[in-house]
């Protein structure tokens, strides 16, 4: 999983994650990872609009978001 941020945070992406916090519930965030520390990183959260820290081992899913470009008819 380390890696995966790792990488998102060199290509700058933004991510969508299932995150289990430390009392068991599970929240759906899209993520962009700023920077890794040890077992947690730090990303800015767009589910609460600041700056967050997240365990690493409290990530359920990792997914890079692809944003697809719409045809204009």
């Amino acid at each position: 999983m380390r890696i995966n941020i790792l990488k998102s945070m060199q290509l700058n992406q933004i991510v969508e994650m299932i995150y289990m916090n430390n009392n068991g519930e599970i929240s759906k965030r899209k993520v962009k990872v700023l920077s890794v520390e040890g077992n947690t990183f730090k990303a800015y959260c767009f589910l609460r609009n600041t700056k967050r820290t997240f365990k690493i081992e409290n990530i359920l899913a990792f997914v890079p978001v692809i944003q697809k470009e719409r045809d204009v008819v």
